[in-house]
Formats: C-alpha cells, structure tokens, sequence
C-alpha cells in the first residue's frame, strides 16, 4: 500500500473531505538559498561542519584550534567526542 494510499483511506474514515496536493519533487526557490552542491568552497567551509576523526592524543579544543588557525575562521566549536579505552 502506498503512503498516498494509506493517507486517503485515513481520511475516508475520519470523513475528511478536502482534496491532498501530493508533492514528490521538491521546490526550491532560489531567492532563499541554494542546492548544497552549488555552493561555493567559502561560503561551505564558513557555515558548515567539518567531521573530524579524531586520533587519541590531542584534545577536541586542540583540534578545534587547529581547523580555525588554518582555515582562518572567526568561529569554531566542537560538539563533543567519543573516546575509546
């Protein structure tokens, strides 16, 4: 059964009556953002995430420190880490 499917006969119990707009493309206006694959290198590395696997050793604030001196960033933070014993 598809969802479309599963969705009508929900309303047809419930005695809903207004139609669905189904959409499986997605629109995208462009005046509000853009595709992620045309974004420039810039503007991914100043508002993006970098995944880091990071080896034992050096901290996740060292690591952080690291990726901002480099890249010349104002910002950097670090969402926490999993360490292995």
């Amino acid at each position: 059964m598809k969802l479309y499917d599963f969705i009508q006969s929900i309303d047809s119990f419930c005695s809903y009556d207004n139609p669905w707009t189904f959409k499986t493309e997605p629109e995208i206006d462009e005046s509000h953002g853009s595709y992620p694959d045309k974004r420039e290198i810039n503007s991914l590395i100043r508002n993006g995430i970098i995944n880091v696997d990071k080896p034992p050793g050096p901290t996740s604030h060292e690591v952080a420190f690291w990726i901002k001196q480099r890249l010349s960033l104002n910002r950097v933070g670090h969402g926490g880490t999993l360490e292995l014993l």
